[in-house]
């Protein structure tokens, strides 16, 4: 009986193992991909886009003529005329009419032409607006992608050195029995491992606070299973660096959507100047109207009836802007100064832009010149720790320096480790302002 509960129990988690959806792994392209689909700002960015693209619509309808087509029956009871006798009489009589009327503008002062003008810049500076947009989001991911893998490498660090710390533990104790060291000894490094321990429990909640603060960035609910690939970042390519920074400004200068969005606001500020003068010009315009109407009480057939009534009338109609209540003056020299505010936003941004990349570089320099000190210092660390372990073995180093030695090698480990992600992520910022496509460098492993 047991055996077959036993069994049962087997095929059991048999099925659960089989059934359970596989847990999904987040690459750092499928984060980007969620952000930029998710993300509520970039949701109404879309929506305004699409908004405006309507709105040129508008713009093209004002080449297209108008077109209007009318009609309408009527009944009249009472005293009426007959048509035929001439004598009135109480009698209904029906009637309809119908007319079709045709408007074009001919000429507008090129107003028609620069509206059109301007919703296609419109649609392209929304346009820049949504991709500056989705890059920033990209890079905000990146960095939070590289926080996870920066505090899951300090984990697995730290989880290493605990367990070395262990190792140590026992055997300081197996020496304490063998009265080759004091309890004082001992007690030092159980207090080393109480450390140890603690600084595992504080990686291990930095690993998971940084991995709800991407899923909350993704806009995933289920941030406490929320888990990344297990992908290794090396440290990039860093020609970027031997770029004269220059050339970087420029670059960036020519590829920023920002920028980009800049310089379309001003042609639009051009345009809304060039909209705001063509009223002064005459405005033409072309018409034409038909109408014709039917007696139901007539002898003549419908169609005769139709062309004995029928009227035309067309023509052309002029417009010429004499005195407007200074209205559109005053509209030009308001145009005028914000063509003058578009033009200093473009120089600010520009300086901005020339600021953000030399610090960006600099940082760069600064932060790799760090972590080549940190792999030196990390080389030094580990020859002295293992100087001081062969010494401690040996019993000619006392555990207080032994210890001392050992901190300093465990250090050197977390600050490579701090320098590489430091290192890795203002390179990856300098490259994104560089308009480098897939500025994020990585091997699987």
């Amino acid at each position: 009986m047991k055996k077959k509960r036993n069994k049962i129990i087997l095929i059991l988690l048999s099925v659960i193992t089989i059934t359970l959806p596989a847990q999904e792994i987040w690459t750092l392209e499928k984060c980007i991909e969620r952000a930029v689909k998710k993300n509520i700002s970039i949701k109404q960015t879309e929506l305004d886009l699409k908004i405006i693209k309507e709105n040129k619509k508008t713009a093209i309808s004002r080449f297209i003529p108008n077109i209007n087509l009318g009609g309408s029956h009527s009944w009249n009871v009472g005293l009426n005329q007959n048509i035929t006798t001439g004598v009135l009489e109480n009698m209904t009589t029906s009637s309809a009419s119908i007319n079709a009327n045709i408007g074009l503008d001919l000429f507008t002062g090129l107003q028609n032409i620069q509206q059109l003008y301007k919703a296609n810049l419109n649609v392209l500076a929304s346009q820049y607006q949504l991709d500056d947009m989705k890059e920033d989001i990209s890079l905000m991911v990146a960095n939070a992608y590289l926080q996870i893998l920066f505090n899951k490498e300090n984990l697995t660090v730290q989880e290493s050195q605990l367990e070395i710390a262990n190792k140590e533990l026992f055997i300081a104790q197996e020496r304490l029995n063998t009265g080759v060291i004091p309890k004082g000894d001992v007690i030092e490094i159980e207090a080393k491992v109480a450390n140890m321990e603690q600084n595992v429990l504080i990686a291990e909640n930095n690993y998971r606070i940084s991995r709800i603060a991407l899923a909350q960035l993704l806009l995933i609910p289920d941030y406490e299973n929320f888990e990344i690939a297990e992908e290794r970042y090396d440290l990039p390519n860093n020609e970027i660096l031997n770029q004269d920074i220059n050339s970087i400004y420029n670059i960036a200068l020519s590829n920023r959507n920002d920028i980009k969005l800049a310089q379309t606001n001003l042609k639009i500020a051009k345009k809304d100047l060039a909209i705001a003068k063509s009223t002064l010009l005459p405005q033409v315009s072309g018409f034409y109207s038909f109408n014709s109407r039917v007696l139901f009480d007539e002898q003549n057939s419908f169609i005769d009836q139709l062309d004995a009534n029928a009227g035309e009338i067309f023509g052309i109609q002029i417009s010429i802007p004499i005195f407007n209540q200074m209205s559109v003056q005053t509209n030009i020299k308001q145009n005028k100064l914000n063509i003058k505010k578009a033009e200093y936003a473009i120089k600010q941004m520009e300086l901005d832009l020339e600021n953000t990349i030399l610090q960006a570089y600099t940082d760069a320099k600064g932060s790799l010149k760090t972590y080549e000190a940190a792999e030196k210092t990390l080389s030094a660390r580990k020859l002295a720790y293992e100087y001081a372990r062969e010494r401690f073995d040996n019993g000619a180093m006392n555990t207080f320096n032994f210890l001392q030695a050992q901190q300093r090698y465990e250090s050197a480990q977390s600050e490579l480790i701090r320098t590489k992600y430091d290192y890795i992520f203002k390179l990856n910022v300098l490259k994104f302002y560089f308009a480098t496509p897939n500025f994020m460098n990585k091997d699987s492993s």
